[in-house]
Protein backbone atom coordinates (compact mmCIF):
# COMPACT_ATOMS: atom_id res chain seq x y z
CA UNK A 1 0.00 0.00 0.00
CA UNK A 2 1.47 3.39 -0.85
CA UNK A 3 0.44 6.81 0.69
CA UNK A 4 2.03 10.61 0.89
CA UNK A 5 2.17 11.35 -2.78
CA UNK A 6 -0.33 13.15 -4.35
CA UNK A 7 -1.70 13.11 -8.01
CA UNK A 8 0.79 16.11 -9.58
CA UNK A 9 4.16 14.25 -8.33
CA UNK A 10 2.68 11.39 -9.83
CA UNK A 11 1.77 13.13 -13.17
CA UNK A 12 5.49 14.63 -13.19
CA UNK A 13 7.22 11.11 -12.07
CA UNK A 14 5.25 9.23 -15.17
CA UNK A 15 5.79 11.95 -17.57
CA UNK A 16 9.81 12.53 -16.96
CA UNK A 17 9.74 8.30 -17.08
CA UNK A 18 8.18 8.48 -20.50
CA UNK A 19 10.33 11.29 -21.68
CA UNK A 20 13.14 9.25 -21.20
CA UNK A 21 14.82 10.80 -17.96
CA UNK A 22 15.77 9.17 -14.66
CA UNK A 23 12.88 10.20 -12.44
CA UNK A 24 12.82 9.63 -8.61
CA UNK A 25 9.09 9.15 -6.51
CA UNK A 26 8.97 8.51 -2.40
CA UNK A 27 6.55 7.63 -0.81
CA UNK A 28 5.40 5.89 2.37
CA UNK A 29 4.73 2.30 1.67
CA UNK A 30 3.65 -0.63 3.78
CA UNK A 31 4.68 -4.21 2.89
CA UNK A 32 5.13 -7.27 5.46
CA UNK A 33 7.63 -8.58 3.08
CA UNK A 34 9.99 -6.23 4.33
CA UNK A 35 9.61 -5.08 8.10
CA UNK A 36 10.62 -2.06 9.41
CA UNK A 37 10.68 -0.35 5.66
CA UNK A 38 8.19 2.44 5.91
CA UNK A 39 9.10 4.11 2.34
CA UNK A 40 10.09 2.92 -0.94
CA UNK A 41 11.75 4.85 -3.85
CA UNK A 42 10.58 4.39 -7.83
CA UNK A 43 13.45 5.36 -9.84
CA UNK A 44 12.28 5.06 -13.12
CA UNK A 45 12.85 5.90 -16.84
CA UNK A 46 11.23 4.34 -20.14
CA UNK A 47 14.98 3.60 -21.90
CA UNK A 48 15.66 0.63 -20.18
CA UNK A 49 19.15 1.16 -20.77
CA UNK A 50 19.94 4.26 -19.16
CA UNK A 51 18.13 3.23 -16.54
CA UNK A 52 20.43 -0.32 -16.18
CA UNK A 53 23.35 2.35 -16.83
CA UNK A 54 22.07 4.27 -13.72
CA UNK A 55 21.48 1.34 -11.51
CA UNK A 56 25.15 -0.27 -12.22
CA UNK A 57 26.98 3.04 -10.56
CA UNK A 58 25.17 2.29 -7.63
CA UNK A 59 25.73 -1.82 -7.41
CA UNK A 60 22.35 -2.50 -8.77
CA UNK A 61 21.90 -5.21 -10.78
CA UNK A 62 19.81 -4.62 -13.90
CA UNK A 63 17.06 -8.16 -13.08
CA UNK A 64 16.07 -5.80 -10.04
CA UNK A 65 14.40 -3.71 -12.84
CA UNK A 66 10.81 -4.14 -12.51
CA UNK A 67 9.75 -3.95 -15.79
CA UNK A 68 6.48 -2.20 -15.79
CA UNK A 69 4.94 -2.44 -19.36
CA UNK A 70 4.60 1.59 -19.06
CA UNK A 71 7.04 2.70 -16.15
CA UNK A 72 10.25 0.32 -15.45
CA UNK A 73 11.68 1.06 -12.52
CA UNK A 74 13.81 0.22 -9.21
CA UNK A 75 12.14 0.14 -5.90
CA UNK A 76 14.83 1.41 -3.51
CA UNK A 77 14.17 1.04 0.07
CA UNK A 78 16.51 0.96 3.69
CA UNK A 79 20.24 1.63 3.80
CA UNK A 80 20.60 1.69 -0.23
CA UNK A 81 17.72 3.88 -0.81
CA UNK A 82 18.85 6.12 1.84
CA UNK A 83 22.77 6.02 0.34
CA UNK A 84 21.51 6.82 -2.93
CA UNK A 85 18.64 9.83 -2.11
CA UNK A 86 21.86 11.59 -0.81
CA UNK A 87 23.90 10.81 -3.33
CA UNK A 88 21.86 12.09 -5.87
CA UNK A 89 21.00 15.06 -3.67
CA UNK A 90 17.11 14.35 -3.17
CA UNK A 91 17.42 16.23 0.20
CA UNK A 92 13.32 16.77 -0.09
CA UNK A 93 12.44 13.20 -0.28
CA UNK A 94 14.44 12.80 2.77
CA UNK A 95 13.28 15.36 4.30
CA UNK A 96 10.22 14.46 4.22
CA UNK A 97 10.30 11.05 4.41
CA UNK A 98 12.03 11.00 7.25
CA UNK A 99 14.29 9.06 5.79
Amino acid sequence: MAFGVNRRELHEWKTQVKNGQIAFLTHFWIDERFPGCYTVTKVGCSDLGKLAEWGRAYQLNPDWIHRDKHFPHFDLFGDKQRQILKDEGKWEHMRRFRI
